[in-house]
């Protein structure tokens, strides 16, 4: 499952730290990309929210994504 989910982030985003947390804790495995380093990354972002930088975006294995979504989201998405 390792780098199957890709959380996109700041640094300074809490909705991102609790998300990562609380799949830290779940063993559920992610890729983070930071999009105030990776100018590609951020405009991903922006396309899957309509023009707005808003994280955490995470990106699924079928190529959908979840702006801010819970971890049972997160869960029933990966199937775990």
């Amino acid at each position: 499952m390792l780098g199957t989910v890709t959380m996109y982030s700041t640094t300074w985003c809490g909705y991102c730290q609790r998300l990562k947390k609380q799949m830290d804790r779940e063993g559920i495995a992610y890729t983070e990309i930071n999009i105030e380093q990776d100018p590609a990354s951020a405009a991903f972002v922006e396309k899957a929210n309509g023009g707005n930088q808003t994280v955490p975006t995470v990106l699924f294995p079928d190529g959908s994504t979840l702006t801010n979504p819970s971890l049972a989201q997160v869960k029933q998405k990966i199937g775990v």
